[in-house]
């Protein structure tokens, strides 16, 4: 039997899905939501935290939780996400990180990049390939779509990181991102980045990041080397 938190996470949940709260909206308070439910706010913000964790609401400090922008445009939300902070800087946090290059352009997006960006298909993107290093030591081949309009990007700030630019430069509050992961095998493509062998396995994290009012910012693509990578997730029973 389902404890009482699964079962309003799946009622809101379907509320959603269904319109009810359209994407972007504001849920109604938890005092409220405890109200309509007959239950406590306790049991309410349990049921908000699996909503949170599947990608399909967020929260913002003492404005509420809302409907992500983008729920529904990134394929297999409800997959494995990974609790850790977003960009390979902070990730490692205390290490030397640098980048080499391997792409800087603009381009028209393509349908789905500008459906997972929620830009109109004649807004420009960045296109950004480069490899980072840790410690000296190759980190990951990161792939990159991100719109032109939020930031000037040059070679130069891509030796450093994107995310700290964007928060110093252009004002941006990065609320955090959706994560698919996956396995598959090294390309030509990651032979050139990583000095991999190919045809050899990968970690594969496909990424939509957000700012704090949902509004997807980044689709991104990192590959990492078998040798060095690791999945490591806490899970909570209750």
């Amino acid at each position: 039997m389902a404890y009482k938190y699964e079962v309003i996470a799946d009622n809101l949940r379907q509320q959603i899905k269904s319109g009810k709260y359209a994407p972007g909206e504001l849920l109604p308070d938890q005092n409220k939501l405890a109200a309509t439910f007959d239950t406590t706010r306790i049991t309410i913000h349990k049921a908000i935290q699996l909503l949170i964790i599947e990608g399909m609401v967020y929260s913002k400090r003492g404005a509420g939780t809302f409907v992500r922008k983008d729920f529904g445009l990134t394929d297999n939300r409800q997959a494995t996400q990974m609790d850790q902070p977003i960009g390979t800087t902070r990730t490692n946090a205390g290490k030397k990180v640098t980048s080499k290059v391997l792409e800087l352009q603009a381009r028209l997006p393509t349908p789905r990049e500008a459906e997972q960006l929620m830009i109109d298909d004649m807004d420009p993107v960045y296109v950004i390939r480069r490899t980072r290093f840790v410690d000296g030591k190759v980190w990951a081949y990161e792939h990159t779509i991100m719109p032109t309009n939020i930031v000037t990007l040059t070679k130069h700030v891509l030796m450093g990181s994107i995310y700290g630019y964007l928060e110093k430069e252009g004002g941006m509050a990065i609320a955090g991102s959706h994560r698919i992961i996956s396995a598959a095998k090294a390309t030509a493509e990651d032979v050139e980045a990583m000095d991999a062998t190919l045809g050899d396995p990968i970690l594969v994290i496909n990424q939509v990041s957000y700012t704090d009012d949902g509004q997807p910012f980044e689709v991104s693509e990192s590959h990492f080397p078998y040798e060095t990578s690791t999945v490591v997730a806490d899970i909570q029973v209750h």
